[in-house]
């Protein structure tokens, strides 16, 4: 359920910059579906601009990661149920750009070949390209130290829970 962590972080960077969801490209969670996920703007374009330079770290690190982080929780506390119509969109999203594929990148929770140091067989969320019904990590991303450290803790909590 990543792909719905990935929407709600679009969403949400979307408000932030007054821009669509589909003006944003390059942005993907790591780890867990929980609340140590990583929703990373380092690499992300609003409108072909660098996310991070439209919106300030602080913003980032006090607003917009705990929201993403915390959302499913806020939304059952809020209606006393999940958000069933959206993980439910969002799995029919997944399903259909894994078959139909697309030059932007998904957040998908896949096992790990021990990509940027994740165990093996581990199953961990990366930034994903799809295409002709398969899938490929997107390697070789530098991470920000904050990232690094977030991506750290959200890989400990599943080793844990492995």
């Amino acid at each position: 359920m990543t792909r719905l962590d990935h929407n709600r972080a679009l969403f949400q960077l979307s408000q932030k910059t007054h821009a669509h969801v589909s003006q944003i490209e390059k942005f993907c969670i790591w780890g867990n579906h929980s609340s140590t996920m990583v929703p990373d703007l380092t690499h992300s374009l609003v409108n072909k601009s660098l996310a991070t330079s439209l919106v300030d770290a602080q913003w980032i690190d006090k607003e917009f990661t705990p929201i993403v982080q915390q959302r499913g929780a806020a939304i059952i506390k809020a209606r006393k149920l999940s958000s069933a119509a959206s993980a439910g969109n969002a799995a029919i999203e997944h399903i259909r750009d894994w078959v139909h594929g697309g030059s932007h990148w998904q957040s998908i929770a896949v096992s790990s070949n021990g990509e940027y140091g994740v165990d093996k067989n581990l199953v961990f969320s990366y930034p994903v390209i799809c295409k002709n019904g398969d899938w490929k990590i997107v390697e070789g991303l530098e991470m920000t130290p904050w990232v690094k450290a977030k991506f750290e803790k959200t890989l400990q909590e599943l080793r844990e829970e492995k």
